[in-house]
């Protein structure tokens, strides 16, 4: 932009954690994204379903990646800063120090990740209960939630427990680091660890699950300061983190968000105007926001409360401010196609091939595909295959971390056109898991219309389509492909007062891109594969009570 114009640019940066990377963006006030950058972060599995990282190290990566993307530009122009983050379990003392969440004592390693599922008999001592702040997570709290793994804390760490300071939601860590307040942000404590904005925290739940310690320090160990999403915390930016990030002292920091959540912010609210969806002139409500990454999240908002068996929430003002919000979910994608790819035997030919081609494995397994269908249409391949894809549990609808994945089809063929198929399925079936939640939402009063998708997974082309042509629904991708880091910096644009609500700034930051159709000619052959889908979970259930017996 000329003159005048350039100095009028504002800039906002988003922080993005993830589960294996840290990524962040400098964002105008349009949505476009000027500079990114991504940096890893480590992850340890000291046991099976034992996932553990570092505050330190992410915060060093936030550092890193921050100080990349606003590299020679006027810092001046830059008027807020944004943090979205998995909803991981990060354990300090009462001197903000690391705290060991592991047996061997190992401080450095004092955050519990989200796909951690250690606490598995304390989840189902706490959903026994059946206590009244269940009926806000779906009937049943998951692993994957706050509770659970206080309590796995306090019954196997007591060492670590009794020094405890504060436990964070590793969102709400990331803003006390960068402002020195312990305010909590909403989405976090609302989503994951049982708080409700009318009531605020329940004392009879914490003392019936046995954590009656939190009630009497009135919940300073896990937030008795609660702000909603893209509110300005505490006096902005402290000159130490400052000058670890490379951002100007006093700038707005904005309360954050599950990173999920954020993405949603990144898409939802976009303008469809011109693309003749069944959305356009309808409230958000009749939109989903899906979330693709390692796992997935399928966000729907509401305007009054809907209470969705097997589906989180709803969630007051979570996400969108004065709406509710019911969260579906997939605990693993990404990490399943990964898993199942990379563990054929084929798939070191399937890299030499892709290298030599200079294409990533999954556009060559995409092209791949194209070529062994002949004249069919690709999805029809795994007519005789089918997959569950419940490698690590349900999350939802059905609410049950035993459950295993299943294949049906194998046969002792070795090669890359059995890896394509198995790949193929594999898509199909977590498209076909998406299915089963937007059912289970519709049942219960959401009338959705339309996907918008965002997250990793979205940039496979063939991952969109089998999502459009399972559901049946239109499939939306933002311009931006990085929704997420998008949403973050919505955020930040909300803490600086350039935007009167976060509605005004999804509107004017999130924009979308192309629009997906779903081919409706192969409805009568998904309609097919969704009813086996469903019968795969009922054997697997109907076997596994014969076992018990």
């Amino acid at each position: 932009m000329p003159g005048e114009k350039q100095s009028a640019v504002k800039y906002y940066v988003g922080v993005d954690v993830g589960s294996a990377s840290v990524r962040a963006a400098l964002v105008d006030g349009f949505g476009t994204v000027v500079a990114h950058a991504e940096r890893p972060i480590q992850i340890w599995e000291p046991q099976p379903d034992h996932y553990e990282q570092s505050s330190a190290d992410i915060w060093a990566a936030c550092c890193s990646v921050t100080k990349e993307v606003v590299r020679g530009v006027d810092t001046s122009r830059i008027r807020g800063l944004g943090f979205d983050a998995t909803c991981s379990l990060v354990v300090v003392d009462k001197q903000f120090q690391p705290l060991a969440v592991n047996s061997e004592g190992q401080n450095h390693r004092n955050v519990i990740m989200w796909m951690d599922h250690r606490a598995v008999s304390q989840v189902k001592r706490i959903n026994a209960t059946q206590h009244r702040v269940l009926n806000y997570v779906g009937g049943a709290m998951s692993v994957e939630m706050q509770p659970p793994k206080l309590l796995w804390i306090k019954e196997n760490l007591p060492e670590s427990w009794e020094k405890v300071g504060y436990f964070f939601d590793l969102p709400d860590f990331l803003s006390w680091k960068a402002t020195g307040v312990t305010a909590r942000s909403l989405c976090t404590v609302v989503c994951k660890w049982t708080y409700t904005s009318d009531r605020g925290w329940d004392d009879s739940f914490w003392k019936m699950i046995g954590l009656e310690d939190l009630v009497k320090d009135k919940y300073e160990k896990i937030g008795n300061h609660v702000l909603s999403p893209g509110e300005a915390v505490g006096k902005g930016l402290t000159p130490d983190a400052a000058k670890d990030l490379g951002l100007p002292e006093g700038i707005a920091v904005a309360a954050s968000l599950i990173d999920a959540h954020a993405g949603g912010l990144g898409v939802i609210g976009a303008d469809v105007k011109g693309h003749n969806l069944p959305c356009e002139n309808q409230p958000i409500t009749s939109r989903v926001a899906m979330i693709c990454g390692t796992s997935s999240c399928h966000m729907g908002v509401s305007e009054t409360p809907i209470f969705v068996p097997g589906v989180w929430g709803p969630y007051f003002s979570a996400m969108v401010p004065g709406l509710w919000l019911n969260e579906g979910g997939q605990s693993a994608t990404g990490k399943l196609i990964d898993h199942v790819v990379r563990g054929h035997v084929a798939f070191p030919e399937l890299e030499a091939k892709a290298a030599a081609s200079a294409h990533s494995i999954y556009t060559y397994l995409n092209s791949h595909l194209d070529l062994i269908k002949k004249s069919l249409p690709v999805g029809f391949l795994t007519v005789d295959l089918h997959v569950w894809p419940d490698f690590h549990g349900n999350r939802s609808p059905l609410t049950d971390l035993t459950l295993k994945g299943m294949v049906v089809g194998l046969t002792l063929s070795r090669g890359l056109d059995e890896l394509a198929l198995i790949y193929l399925a594999t898509i199909q079936a977590i498209a076909l898991g998406t299915r089963h939640i937007l059912e289970a939402m519709q049942a219960a009063g959401h009338d959705i219309t339309t996907l918008f998708l965002c997250g990793g997974l979205s940039k496979n082309p063939l991952f969109v389509q089998m999502h459009a042509d399972i559901t049946g629904k239109p499939v939306v991708l933002s311009k931006e492909v990085e929704s997420v880091l998008v949403g973050a910096a919505i955020l930040g644009a909300c803490a600086s007062g350039d935007f009167a609500s976060i509605q005004e700034a999804m509107a004017k930051m999130g924009k979308i891109g192309r629009v997906v159709q779903p081919n409706h000619e192969h409805k009568r052959f998904y309609d097919k594969k969704y009813e086996v889908f469903l019968k795969l979970v009922e054997h697997q259930r109907e076997y596994r009570s014969i076992m018990s017996s």
